[in-house]
């Protein structure tokens, strides 16, 4: 079983790794249709997992960290505030072709954003937060974070309030209705 720090470490490193691909493939329109389905593929599989994650933190890590930090209010808002940005952004790129002009630039505009946010829970939240947390605790909100993410959306909705209650009732049908999409029209099968 893997504590919250683990948990969110493995997502981050999952979509550094993602956001290293689509860079380097940038700026490369006159390749072969494989290799733009596969730049299709793997922001696709970045909507997804983004989509899983910010949606677990909203509902179970924010709300711990209001509650266990002292500046945990102001923490929570400036993260929830740059996912915010980034649903708006992944929920256009995810209706885009890779070989949509657009799709390199919201990628231009996403990528260094999406580290800056990495950076910011991992240097500025973490360390506060893991001597707030006994052992225990940390290991429970893993549990809760990954659990949410199994059940969470599968794509961004920026007009849903970042609130935990809303998020575990109707986020959990919306999140049906993204896997039900999903089966449907084949999305996140080929990433």
């Amino acid at each position: 079983m893997a504590d919250v720090f683990e948990v969110l470490h493995a997502d981050h490193e999952d979509v550094k790794g993602m956001l290293t691909v689509l860079e380097e493939s940038a700026d490369h329109t006159d390749v072969s249709d494989a290799v733009q389905g596969a730049r299709k593929d793997v922001a696709q599989l970045l909507v997804i997992e983004s989509s899983r994650h910010e949606a677990a933190e909203e509902q179970y890590f924010w709300p711990v960290v209001r509650d266990r930090l002292t500046n945990g209010n102001e923490l929570a808002d400036e993260a929830i505030g740059q996912e915010t940005e980034a649903k708006q952004v992944l929920d256009r790129l995810d209706k885009l072709d890779s070989r949509d002009a657009e799709f390199d630039g919201l990628l231009a505009k996403f990528i260094p954003a999406a580290r800056q946010h990495i950076q910011f829970e991992e240097t500025r939240v973490w360390p506060s937060l893991r001597q707030a947390l006994s052992p225990a605790a940390a290991l429970e909100l893993g549990e809760k974070l990954q659990k949410a993410e199994e059940k969470g959306p599968t794509r961004p909705h920026p007009r849903t309030p970042p609130s935990p209650g809303v998020l575990k009732t109707a986020g959990l049908a919306v999140a049906a209705v993204d896997r039900l999409r999903d089966l449907i029209g084949g999305r996140g099968r080929s990433a």
